[in-house]
């Protein structure tokens, strides 16, 4: 059984695989890190191997810990990956973005794919049919808008997210909800569209916290995946495991 934890800017995920196959999950805040890991090998104490993806303030003090319950492998720079770096500073790929370009190779081995998170940042990662990864784009996330414009302005309130929104708005609040929301859907929409122009039979992967919000939103055909930089990290343990 592996244990896969993916540390990003606001929670730290966790999930226990075995095989393919998820058997846990859990989300949480990084200071109830060392407590769920208490609980999670005492639930599953088959566990012999961990991998840890951190882009947030998971100390090495807790990975240290960790270290105790099992084998730990740390996504760095000098984790061997199954697919071509084509990115040209590839040291400064993030952890993340080199587990979705895992999965993305592992899912659709021969075929052209575009994986697309959608969390703090929207990250756009392409694996092409020849397994190269070619790099893609960062652009910020759904909160990340709303914060900007109320911390850049004076007078601009500080919004979250609406299940409805207009086209139109009649309103500085509704106007804020329809700029950032229709903006962020018309951005992701035309992106994927200039992808399709240059990639045949491009399959998209959806995925981070705010994909389930977007999926139902986006014009473009698009499978959403909530777990796919989990798999792709427990693809990138099993891969560096010997």
């Amino acid at each position: 059984m592996n244990l896969i934890i993916d540390a990003g800017n606001t929670l730290v995920k966790m999930a226990v695989y075995e095989g393919k196959e998820i058997c846990s999950f859990s989300s949480i805040g990084s200071n109830d890190f060392l407590n769920q890991v208490k609980k999670t090998f005492k639930e599953y104490p088959d566990i012999k191997n961990a991998i840890v993806s951190s882009v947030s303030s998971l100390g090495e003090k807790d990975v240290k810990k960790l270290g105790v319950y099992c084998n730990v492998h740390l996504l760095s720079v000098s984790t061997k990956v199954p697919f071509v770096n084509l990115y040209a500073t590839p040291k400064t790929l993030g952890a993340d973005r080199i587990a979705l370009a895992t999965a993305a190779f592992y899912n659709n081995r021969n075929g052209n794919t575009l994986v697309i998170d959608a969390g703090s940042c929207v990250t756009y990662d392409m694996v092409n049919e020849n397994g190269e990864y070619l790099g893609g784009a960062i652009s910020p996330g759904i909160a990340m808008r709303f914060k900007a414009m109320h911390n850049q302005t004076a007078n601009l309130p500080l919004l979250e997210k609406e299940e409805d929104f207009n086209l139109i708005g009649n309103s500085t609040k509704t106007s804020m909800q329809s700029g950032v929301l229709n903006g962020i859907c018309m951005e992701i929409d035309g992106v994927i569209n200039q992808y399709e122009d240059r990639f045949v039979d491009l399959t998209v992967i959806l995925t981070g916290g705010d994909a389930q919000f977007l999926s139902k939103r986006l014009k473009n055909t698009i499978f959403a995946h909530s777990n796919f930089l989990l798999e792709g990290l427990n693809y990138l343990l099993e891969y560096n495991k010997n």
